[in-house]
């Protein structure tokens, strides 16, 4: 069964159709309950979960609960913040006092963490309704969850952030949170054809929330729009002293510039990189397209030539910090490691400090070298994935077009203007200069809105 046509017939007038900011007005006006749209997700939960398997965990109960509690405080004149009475989705690695947290491995089975995750205390300061944990790969790295792919049941929604995408693509979530250290947010957001949006490594904390790679690690948004992640994003950026790599971001006129969009009709790069012609055929056709549809504000280029040391660079530090991050696990519970895990914690190993350091230094280096591009352009565009979803669930894809992006620690937002093979959801990457993230979005939506007209 293809879940894409079942999301097709909602009806225009459904509460599940509304954007973010509607919800909030509605809500706030009385003119509908936070207990209403959490009832009209629990009633897509039952109804497809037991297709896409989005859900790591879910209490309809629990939700109903807070859902009314939200409401009652909406009464009584105690309305918390802009997001107050929306349900939220969470990617199965970030640290929950009241539901479990099992960051996709049998090892933490049933097991919770002994204090909320930062960007859980914000997101209830804003007034936000926890939904339940949706299921990620294992411990955030390549060993694939249950998840399934909304648009066609046969195909990777992609990962780690696996039921993050999936739950906002079959609308059984409005919003979610998920992490990338590779491609963990963008591909999955091309592959189920929602906008993904991770922000300038340091915006978000991730103080409570597994750790994989202190230099990589960053917290990410799901959406229906570049609005709805901008909303969700202007809640959870704020400078935490429990994380060293945060830094102070004002926000404050994050959705009004994202709303006005850039001041001039923006310039793009479109890289084409040396996997190119791994594309298959109708999706490079689609991204050709969209190439010949703003001429006259890309320019098309290859990619620089260090851009293939990065992939060398990314991988040391990525597989170093998973075996120091997860050596006790190695110790203790070998046998219940994926091959995926045992691998890369054997390759970290191996790996010399001056290795380590050398990748470190290349990150700076080659960022000094990329910022370059924004005195003359307003971001650069890239597949946000090779193609559409693969077929078989055995493998989440590649992040061969995210990786680049995770190491620089740039903004991204994978936009679903796109479609290939089968019709199946075909995403385009914009990437922006570090810490340019209100301008970024502003470039975003302007692209967003200039597709969809």
């Amino acid at each position: 069964m293809v879940a894409g046509s079942i999301i097709c017939r909602l009806k225009m007038s459904d509460l599940l159709t509304l954007n973010i900011e509607e919800l909030v007005n509605k809500i706030k006006d009385a003119q509908i309950t936070s207990e209403e749209i959490c009832k009209k997700y629990i009633e897509r939960i039952n109804k497809f979960e037991k297709d896409v398997k989005a859900w790591a965990h879910f209490d309809e109960k629990l939700l109903l609960e807070k859902a009314i509690e939200s409401d009652n405080n909406r009464r009584s004149g105690k309305v918390t913040g802009p997001l107050h009475g929306i349900p939220i989705a969470l990617k199965d690695i970030i640290g929950t006092l009241d539901m479990p947290t099992e960051c996709g491995t049998v090892i933490r089975k049933g097991k919770s963490y002994s204090q909320n995750a930062e960007i859980i205390d914000l997101l209830l300061s804003a007034g936000a309704i926890i939904m339940g944990k949706t299921a990620t790969s294992e411990l955030a790295y390549l060993g694939p969850s249950d998840t399934t792919n909304p648009h066609d049941y046969a195909r990777t929604p992609g990962g780690s952030s696996s039921g993050s995408a999936a739950a906002v693509a079959s609308c059984m979530a409005p919003l979610s949170i998920g992490s990338q250290t590779g491609g963990s947010v963008i591909r999955p957001a091309s592959y189920c054809g929602v906008v993904g949006y991770k922000p300038t490594y340091g915006l978000i904390s991730r103080n409570g929330v597994l750790k994989t790679s202190e230099k990589l690690d960053h917290i990410g948004v799901f959406g229906k729009s570049v609005e709805d992640v901008a909303l969700l994003a202007k809640v959870l950026i704020k400078k935490d002293n429990y994380d060293s790599s945060t830094v102070h971001y004002s926000t404050e006129n994050m959705l009004t510039e994202t709303k006005k969009g850039p001041l001039f009709e923006p310039k793009f790069i479109f890289y084409k990189t040396e996997s190119w012609n791994l594309i298959e055929k109708k999706s490079r056709e689609a991204f050709e397209y969209f190439i010949k549809s703003f001429k006259k504000n890309i320019e098309v280029f290859d990619t620089p030539s260090y851009f293939k040391d990065i992939h060398k660079y990314h991988q040391i530090i990525h597989e170093t910090d998973l075996a120091n991050n997860f050596s006790t696990y190695y110790k203790k519970y070998k046998k219940k490691l994926s091959k995926y895990m045992l691998d890369a914690i054997l390759r970290g190993n191996k790996y010399s400090a001056k290795e380590y350091a050398e990748a470190i230094d290349f990150m700076q280096r080659s960022y000094n070298s990329y910022k370059e591009v924004f005195e003359d352009y307003h971001g650069i565009l890239t597949p946000s994935s090779p193609g559409v979803a693969p077929k078989g669930l055995k493998s989440t894809g590649t992040a061969e077009f995210n990786r680049v992006w995770s190491y620089l620690g740039t903004p991204c937002i994978s936009l679903p203007l796109l479609q290939g093979e089968n019709n199946l959801p075909l995403g385009i990457q914009l990437v922006g200069n570090r810490y340019d993230d209100n301008r970024f979005l502003g470039v975003a939506n302007w692209l967003e809105k200039e597709c969809n007209n």
